[in-house]
């Protein structure tokens, strides 16, 4: 048993310790910076919408005022079987040069990205939800990385925003901020395992179409790239903006998503846990594989800890029995809609 704890333990300190100290190191021994160069390229920017009457207008304004020639620059709107009329307010926008490709029936954001790529035209394409606003000089920046030969895609920067928009300083917005450090580390080196939904761009050559049943489009259609013998970095100068998470379980359903899509991701790219096929196969085994497994070992580490109640190993167990408290109790205040100011900084309500 003490084996298996110290086993789990050691596990999940690498995952979320070990694993960025390592990057922080190669980092600075293997570090390829890419050569950024500003360039204008042909681009078409593909924003996949289901029911989106209320928001969709704010983006398609949004992308017209983007700094980027307007000759240069295709926006699609990828209508995947709306219900609410969205696809009227699109229609408004035809003149101003905005395309729509619809879809009658709601088959799923994959089937509607792979209609949308078949009236793509520019030499870049720029994925992209509606919910999150572009920075003006977003794709500016974003196509500057293609400059560089070995760059097959780019994932731009989401910045999380509280109610005084100013950048979150909430428990969620912390930890994507830990997150985005672990990209910058990964990109530097070689690639990420992943992109930012809401803001990625590919080369038009390198794009595949994909299966109907998809979860996660910016995880696959990158690490595609990756197999393909190209880098997928991460460029903080590139960003987009949105809300937090306007609840726990909000954030907790995106957290589902996420991780089903992994898992899914290992059936439809099993040559991912290849090393000699995945050139970012450390990267790969520890930031999205590692995550996958952390559950099991937290549930190893408690029932171990459990048979395990001398020394240290009772004060393990005090500790792990507060944190399960406490997340029990955040899950109950949160069903109730109740702030819980026990378990919640005041400076981070209004994200919780």
């Amino acid at each position: 048993m003490e084996t298996v704890f110290w086993l789990s333990f050691i596990f999940i300190v690498y995952v979320y310790f070990g694993y960025p100290a390592m990057l922080a190191i190669l980092r600075r021994l293997a570090g390829r910076p890419v050569q950024k160069a500003y360039y204008e390229p042909t681009v078409s920017i593909v924003i996949a919408a289901h029911n989106e009457r209320e928001r969709i207008e704010k983006k398609l304004l949004n992308c017209l005022a983007l700094d980027y020639p307007k000759r240069k620059l295709q926006i699609i709107a990828a209508l995947d079987g709306p219900t609410d009329g969205t696809e009227f307010v699109v229609w408004k926008y035809a003149r101003q040069g905005i395309e729509m490709s619809h879809s009658p029936e709601h088959r799923g954001k994959s089937s509607a990205l792979n209609l949308a790529m078949r009236r793509a035209t520019g030499e870049i394409i720029v994925f992209a939800d509606v919910r999150q606003m572009f920075d003006p000089a977003a794709i500016r920046e974003l196509t500057a990385n293609f400059a560089d030969p070995q760059v097959g895609a780019a994932s731009g920067e989401l910045v999380l925003m509280d109610e005084s928009r100013g950048e979150a300083k909430s428990d969620v917005g912390l930890y994507w901020r830990y997150e985005k450090a672990l990209r910058a580390m990964e990109s530097r080196i070689h690639s990420v395992a992943g992109a930012t939904g809401a803001i990625y761009a590919i080369r038009r050559e390198l794009y595949q179409e994909l299966p109907e049943e998809t979860l996660i489009d910016d995880v696959v259609i990158p690490m595609r790239v990756v197999l393909a013998g190209r880098r997928t970095i991460f460029d903080p100068e590139a960003k987009a903006y949105d809300t937090v998470a306007c609840c726990p379980l909000a954030e907790y359903g995106r957290k589902v998503r996420t991780l089903a899509g992994n898992y899914q991701l290992l059936r439809q790219l099993p040559q991912l846990l290849l090393p000699w096929r995945n050139p970012i196969f450390v990267q790969f085994l520890s930031h999205k594989v590692g995550r996958l497994l952390v559950p099991y070992a937290l549930m190893t580490l408690l029932i171990s800890n459990v048979f395990l109640l001398h020394g240290v190993y009772a004060l393990f167990l005090s500790l792990q029995s507060v944190w399960y408290i406490s997340a029990a109790a955040g899950y109950l205040f949160s069903k109730r809609g109740v702030s819980a100011p026990i378990l919640v900084p005041d400076e981070s309500r209004r994200a919780a």
